[in-house]
């Protein structure tokens, strides 16, 4: 981390801004995090969003498995789980969140009852520090994963920085 970011993150300081919506080129992560209360509706409800091809249409992937290798500090419940989705940009994330197959078809398999009790955020993916350059990924998608296809819902969700609020 940059010694700039660590500081801020330490004094407890804002979070940089998200990426504009008008370019598809800052990746974004979705983190899933929370517990577990129906883990076989939650298998329905993965195998649901498998199907729908949403995260290949979009750049969409698994950055982690949801249970830890281990724990390092602190207790984790058994039915605790912490995924993560990278995604090219916060449009993307924005169209899977809000696309009509996602809110009306497989949204539903998890809140109607809970599956889970989960918070769901995104976070922009920090820059490559100088030194790793050329020693690890680029930090960019190569492909374009817009697809303006996917039919959304007539009322998007959208988190307090995309109206322009403070978190």
């Amino acid at each position: 981390m940059m010694p700039a970011m660590l500081a801020l993150v330490l004094q407890g300081g804002a979070a940089a801004p998200p990426p504009p919506q008008s370019t598809c080129d800052a990746p974004v992560y979705m983190v899933i995090e929370g517990r577990t209360l129906d883990r076989e509706r939650m298998m329905d409800y993965g195998r649901a969003i498998a199907e729908s091809d949403l995260y290949q249409k979009l750049g969409g992937y698994y950055v982690t498995i949801p249970r830890p290798l281990e724990v390092f500090e602190g207790d984790v419940p058994p039915d605790y789980v912490n995924l993560t989705v990278r995604f090219p940009c916060i449009a993307n994330a924005r169209a899977f969140w809000n696309s009509r197959a996602y809110r009306e078809t497989i949204l539903p398999i998890r809140q109607n009852p809970s599956a889970g009790d989960y918070i769901v955020t995104i976070y922009g993916e920090a820059p490559l520090r100088e030194d790793m350059v050329g020693r690890v990924g680029d930090n960019r998608y190569i492909a374009d994963f817009t697809d303006p296809d996917i039919p959304q819902v007539d009322v998007p969700v959208v988190g307090p920085q995309a109206k322009g609020e403070k978190p």
